[in-house]
């Protein structure tokens, strides 16, 4: 099966690396245009470059996703540089971990604005434009950590809402043609997960039913599938992508 995005028009944020990296050259071998989003500029120009040696067009943004302002002006941006949006890709997303007894109410605002009031945002702006076009493509980054896991109150928290928002933008979009799911990704080789120390690493990796830990082009080839017109009758779904992690006990 081959994914076809051709001349699609894409918004992946948190794109500078890992997961949104991957996810964005993902959907541009197979054709789509795309909006590289991340914060960190030096980030977000590395990405490009990948992108453009594609020969597909890339529109680069700093825009911070978590001010609602900001999100909404990255959206008018696009959609006059393109005419169109396509596809949403709400990837961006950080941690600040502690458990619940020293979690500060800074890093629990941090997370919760990011994860969970980034993602309103997009979503918000992108499905204004998608409405209009009467078709439209959202796929949001959750977490097997929406099911609990210690040390992220605030994570967990930020997740488990990604999760409600996408089945009620699944139901309040689908007579738009709009499509809207979820990815709630395991233990996955990213920036995040290098600075774990390897004891602890090799630890997680023992409960994980496939004994691996997973990859980005994992997620990015999911959402690929997903946004593209083989997954048409899907909406309103979480994946889980973890190698069997969240299936239950295991020895």
């Amino acid at each position: 099966m081959t994914i076809k995005l051709l001349d699609k028009v894409s918004i992946v944020t948190g794109s500078g690396r890992g997961i949104g990296a991957r996810t964005a050259l993902e959907l541009a071998q197979a054709g789509s245009h795309i909006v590289i989003n991340d914060i960190q500029s030096e980030l977000a120009n590395k990405a490009a470059v990948e992108i453009e040696k594609l020969g597909r067009k890339v529109f680069i943004s700093n825009h911070d996703i978590s001010k609602t302002q900001e999100a909404h002006k990255l959206v008018e941006e696009v959609k006059s540089f393109f005419g169109k949006i396509d596809i949403l890709i709400n990837n961006a997303g950080i941690t600040r971990d502690a458990l619940l007894h020293k979690l500060t109410e800074e890093n629990w605002d941090e997370v919760i604005r990011v994860n969970l009031k980034g993602t309103f945002n997009m979503g918000q702006a992108v499905a204004k434009v998608m409405m209009e076009q009467k078709q439209g493509k959202i796929v949001n980054l959750a977490s097997v950590a929406w099911l609990g896991n210690i040390g992220q109150t605030n994570y967990a928290a930020s997740k488990a809402g990604v999760v409600g928002l996408t089945r009620t933008w699944a139901l309040e979009l689908s007579k738009y043609g709009i499509q809207v799911n979820c990815i709630a990704p395991g233990f996955i080789d990213t920036v995040l997960t290098s600075q774990i120390p390897q004891e602890i690493k090799d630890k997680f990796i023992q409960r994980i039913p496939l004994k691996r830990i997973g990859r980005p082009e994992d997620i990015a080839q999911l959402i690929a599938f997903l946004v593209s017109d083989q997954a048409t009758y899907i909406t309103g779904q979480c994946i889980h992508v973890d190698g069997g992690l969240s299936c239950g006990i295991s020895f």
